[in-house]
């Protein structure tokens, strides 16, 4: 199994990265801010005015280190990664799987299946450990029957529209299981987000997609080439695709469970102008030292069967499309969360 390795999340601004001889060294000026082996860093995620001197851009591009920007509110700008591993059959054979409307409508409902299928564990598992709930088990209910739906569906604008349905039956209940007076959800917002929850909701998919991204290119697929995603310039729509496995039960829960356990206050958010709300400084740190001990933490992996980081399960779901997309495997396994 491949090791989880570290993520160096830059947030502070003005800050200059180098490499001497095998470590990492962070400087604000001319004060050194932390230093690291490199060889126990996997990505460097750069929020804002940081700088990356080009000796360490080639060290990171040789060991196939990443290194992403995002604007200091976290929107994401650009990303350099080095030399493509895998080969070019396999990616040829991710091509063809895309232009056979068959596979991608049987892949889509696979991905739309676990989304949902996950989404209604939250409903689930919120009922089990904190008593039942009228309100949460029609929710429950209503994804239920999507999902039963969706095992019939054969036409990809119909799949779109059930995936639309059970979203809105998902985010319907969420407000319920937030424990925490500061904050509260109504629906989804997206660009720009104008609450705390869909700031750290839109921040957490990001840094997520991110990691599907790493993963796929690691195991050598082109993550701009989707099923559920149809492809647009510059969309990494295949880690989108695997991003919806991740959504309910890894994202939303980590963002709930920051709430609920007030490890973030309104205070550690900031309103523009615009009405766009970002997380402040404090905060980006305070998800990412959270972010980084969850990332840590083991589950017993449905298909796999065998114990796994979370933070590798995107490599994990990777490593198994590529292997059915070779005909290894008789169907992709979706990640199912139990």
């Amino acid at each position: 199994m491949k090791k989880l390795l570290n993520t160096l999340y830059i947030t502070r601004q003005d800050t200059y990265l180098h490499k001497e001889r095998e470590t990492i060294i962070i400087k604000q000026g001319d004060q050194k801010l932390g230093q690291f082996p490199a060889l126990t860093v996997g990505n460097i995620v750069c929020f804002g005015q940081v700088t990356v001197s080009p000796p360490l851009m080639g060290y990171c591009g040789e060991q196939g280190i990443a290194i992403s920007y995002y604007t200091e509110q976290g929107k994401f700008l650009a990303r350099i990664y080095g030399r493509q591993v895998g080969n070019v059959l396999l990616r040829r054979t991710q091509y063809r799987f895309a232009d056979d409307q068959q596979k991608v409508i049987s892949l889509a409902k696979l991905i739309v299946g676990a989304k949902i299928a996950n989404s209604r564990y939250v409903y689930l598992r919120q009922i089990r450990n904190h008593g039942e709930s009228s309100s949460l088990q029609l929710i429950s209910d209503r994804l239920a029957n999507c999902l039963s739906r969706c095992e019939q569906v054969n036409d990809y604008q119909q799949l779109l529209g059930l995936e639309g349905e059970a979203a809105l039956a998902y985010f319907s209940g969420l407000n319920e299981l937030i424990r925490n007076n500061e904050f509260s959800f109504s629906t989804r917002v997206r660009r720009p987000p104008t609450d705390p929850i869909n700031a750290l909701l839109s921040f957490v998919y990001s840094i997520i997609t991110q990691e599907c991204l790493s993963a796929l290119l690691g195991v050598g697929l082109d993550p701009f080439v989707g099923f559920l995603h149809k492809e647009r310039p510059g969309r990494p729509s295949l880690a989108l695709d695997l991003l919806e496995e991740f959504r309910a039960a890894w994202a939303d829960r980590f963002v709930l469970t920051l709430i609920n356990r007030k490890q973030l206050t309104s205070k550690d958010f900031v309103q523009e102008a615009s009405g766009a709300v970002h997380l402040t400084d404090y905060a980006r740190k305070t998800l990412f030292a959270a972010y980084q001990a969850r990332k840590q933490e083991e589950i017993i992996h449905p298909y796999l069967q065998e114990r796994v980081q979370i933070g590798l399960l995107p490599h994990c779901q990777a490593l198994l499309l590529a292997r059915y997309m070779r005909g290894d495997l008789e169907y992709y396994p979706p990640y199912l969360v139990k």
